[in-house]
């Protein structure tokens, strides 16, 4: 098993990416054998670049557990030019991200992983995509919470 220090090592360019585009880090430590990162990202499009070098060092993501929710109220806090772009960065809307092939959706009273498939996918079939996605946080896909914050992979 990785040592914490061999795993940040490991993430270092994860890290850096975190820094540059001012994802605010919560939490930063070792969990079960992986490397547990928490942060607030200021927008959709800061969370998409940590994903896509998560990606980018290990596709399978095995060794990590990450959770990058978005606050839009940190924007303020830089200078950007695209607010419009992001106003609602986790509505039901359909809105592309073609940076990464990985959308979030808050989970809401009465959503079940199936509704939110039929939502996405237009088939309720495909739930398990979304709990496979998910597993670092969800352990039975029939026990899903109001407020949770969902990965919905690309069809």
């Amino acid at each position: 098993m990785a040592s914490f220090e061999e795993l940040k090592g490991k993430y270092q360019s994860v890290l850096d990416i975190i820094q540059q585009e001012q994802v605010s880090v919560k939490n930063l430590h070792q969990q079960d054998g992986k490397l547990f990162i928490k942060g607030i990202a200021p927008s959709q499009e800061a969370a998409n670049k940590v994903w896509d070098e998560i990606k980018r060092v290990n596709p399978s993501a095995d060794d990590i557990i990450a959770d990058f929710p978005v606050n839009t109220s940190m924007q303020e806090q830089q200078p950007r030019s695209e607010p419009q772009q992001r106003a609602q960065p986790q509505t039901q809307t359909q809105q592309q991200q073609p940076a990464a092939n990985v959308r979030l959706y808050i989970v809401k009273a009465g959503d079940t992983l199936s509704k939110i498939s039929q939502h996405f996918y237009g088939s309720a079939d495909d739930y398990l995509k979304i709990f496979e996605a998910n597993k670092d946080q969800l352990s039975d896909p029939n026990k899903i919470q109001v407020g949770q914050e969902l990965k919905i992979p690309a069809a």
